[in-house]
């Protein structure tokens, strides 16, 4: 598929998160320090979406709110039980006043 437009730079702020939908895929857009992260929306460890949990700009992470398992946004590695089991990230960039994301 390729490179796919996400959502307008506007909508996220630096430290936040922002769920959308991409190819039919939930993911979670987080801007840390001007550079976008993608990662799967979906919690590995109870399929919580992770856009409404905490971005820990300090150590490039997000936390889900409903059991506060950690990810790194970089590789979707667990950081912390409850969570065992990484989840997706994907390619992400900044184009003009974009967010783009790669899918496959």
């Amino acid at each position: 598929m390729g490179w796919i437009r996400a959502a307008a730079l506007s909508e996220l702020s630096d430290g936040a998160v922002l769920g959308v939908e991409v190819a039919g895929r939930r993911i979670a857009l987080a801007r840390v320090d001007g550079e976008v992260y993608a990662i799967s929306d979906v919690c590995s460890h109870r399929d919580f979406p992770l856009s409404v949990g905490e971005v820990d700009a300090g150590e490039c992470t997000i936390t889900c709110e409903w059991h506060g398992a950690a990810f790194s946004l970089r590789t979707g590695e667990p950081l912390c039980p409850p969570a065992f089991r990484p989840v997706p990230v994907f390619p992400a960039r900044i184009e003009g006043a974009d967010v783009m994301v790669e899918v496959e």
